[in-house]
């Protein structure tokens, strides 16, 4: 009886053993790439246990430059099955502790945006250089300040299959036109954003309609600007500021995301 147990504990600590090889394992690393001579301290995530190439997303930041937020998004998105690139676009791994500061970094990349594109498109090359990662097959997802570099990005004609605005800025650096728009779009909104106004909206709809662009714009009612970061709501009693998480907003919107790029990528 004592060997018949003991045999059935080694059989079950093998199949175990055998099971683990296969399990995702999520990698997250810092990497440097250049844009124009300066340094883009990036962050790299993807899952070792995927075999071959899969898509390849890039990750933009909100105003606060590239911090731990925009690090576990790129992490989550390489627990879907991606290999993701959350991009510096400051440069140096530059970040912002204070409003101000944000509001004079993200301005400064949005009145310069050949050198924003510049940054943009010098972190696509490097995922579509990544072992993991299919080059055909990109697309980029943004926050706040990020959401609206992803869709100019689109309106200038970037070789992307889709993107994402999470809580972005609507505003056009160059309003898209006819045939050039290659990417689809995403907008998702949060119906209580005090940073866009309705008028601004309805243009964004409008551009997008007349331009003929493939896209989906959603709203979520009750929900602020940021919404989708746990730590808004104390980034708006900090600085008083119309920012607040919104736990169900978060969830809905990732979901819609997966789907997004699920459709895109087949994937």
């Amino acid at each position: 009886m004592k060997r018949v147990i003991a045999f059935t504990v080694v059989l079950l600590f093998m199949v175990l053993a055998a099971g683990t090889p296969a399990e995702a394992k999520v990698v997250g690393k810092n990497v440097e790439y250049t844009a124009d001579g300066v340094t883009l301290k990036g962050y790299l995530a993807y899952d070792t246990a995927i075999k071959g190439k899969a898509p390849g997303i890039l990750v933009v930041h909100e105003w606060w430059g590239l911090n731990d937020y925009a690090r576990k998004r790129a992490r989550m998105l390489a627990g879907l099955g991606y290999t993701a690139l959350a991009v510096d676009m400051y440069g140096e791994g530059k970040q912002a502790t204070h409003p101000a500061d944000a509001q004079k970094f993200s301005s400064a990349v949005m009145m310069h945006f050949d050198t924003a594109k510049a940054r943009f498109m010098a972190g696509e090359e490097f995922l579509k250089k990544q072992p993991t990662v299919d080059p055909g097959r990109i697309a980029a997802i943004g926050y706040c300040f990020g959401g609206g570099v992803v869709l100019n990005m689109a309106r200038q004609g970037a070789d992307l299959k889709g993107v994402v605005s999470f809580h972005g800025m609507l505003g056009a650096v160059k309003p898209a036109e006819p045939g050039v728009v290659k990417a689809k779009i995403l907008v998702l909104h949060g119906g209580d954003d005090k940073f866009t106004t309705p008028e601004q909206i309805a243009a964004f709809k409008k551009e997008m309609t007349d331009a003929k662009v493939d896209y989906k714009f959603i709203v979520y009612p009750g929900a602020m600007h940021s919404f989708t970061n746990p730590d808004a709501t104390a980034y708006g009693k900090k600085f008083k500021l119309p920012l607040a998480y919104n736990k169900k907003a978060d969830k809905e919107s990732w979901n819609e995301m997966k789907k997004f790029l699920g459709e895109i990528f087949k994937h």
